[in-house]
């Protein structure tokens, strides 16, 4: 059974409808936009059943200042539809977001359990799916090769996961730590070269 299982919050209905309606026809790691976003809800649910319905909504709705219409004032239309909490973590998911995007990543306050969660299962995600997009390019040294930003970030992830260890369910702390070790021995002959 998964977090979308019946019956939903109504927030977490609500959110994946607009989550459908903005991701439709968008990709992030080459697959629609919703599989990500339902994937981080799911690995979020996982992990902490018992996860507030406002963690769910932002999971699914994580990437909005991105793939929201232009012309919305999407703070308004966040508290008004979802509550500041929702709005709260949506920001800060894209203060992150853009923070790794220039280079300077930044790991959100220990304490901000819900954001931890959210950014942890991001990153669990994410990371999964690029060493799967990588088994599938047919040669994963050439495919990280390519991601040299990537792997400047590795560093990063490590001191994020260790982080993580006491803001987040030990599984999911976990989780990202796995999938670190596979994305440091797929990567190991491209940090050499």
């Amino acid at each position: 059974m998964t977090i979308f299982a019946p019956p939903r919050a109504p927030v977490v209905e609500d959110a994946l409808a607009v989550a459908k309606q903005w991701c439709a026809g968008r990709t992030i790691d080459d697959r629609p936009a919703l599989t990500h976003a339902a994937r981080v809800a799911v690995t979020v649910g996982e992990h902490q059943p018992d996860v507030d319905a406002d963690v769910v909504a932002a999971a699914l709705l994580h990437d909005a200042p991105e793939f929201a219409p232009a012309t919305l004032d999407l703070d308004g239309f966040l508290d008004d539809r979802f509550g500041a909490e929702v709005r709260r973590l949506i920001r800060g998911m894209q203060s992150e977001h853009d923070a790794i995007d220039r280079q300077e990543p930044v790991i959100p306050d220990p304490a901000d359990g819900h954001l931890m969660l959210l950014s942890t299962a991001d990153k669990v995600v994410a990371l999964r799916s690029l060493l799967r997009r990588a088994g599938l390019s047919g040669d994963v040294t050439a495919f990280f090769a390519r991601r040299r930003p990537l792997l400047d970030l590795l560093a990063f992830f490590r001191t994020f996961q260790r982080t993580s260890v006491d803001a987040v369910p030990a599984s999911l702390s976990a989780a990202l730590d796995t999938v670190l070790v596979d994305l440091a021995e797929a990567t190991a002959a491209v940090s050499r070269s």
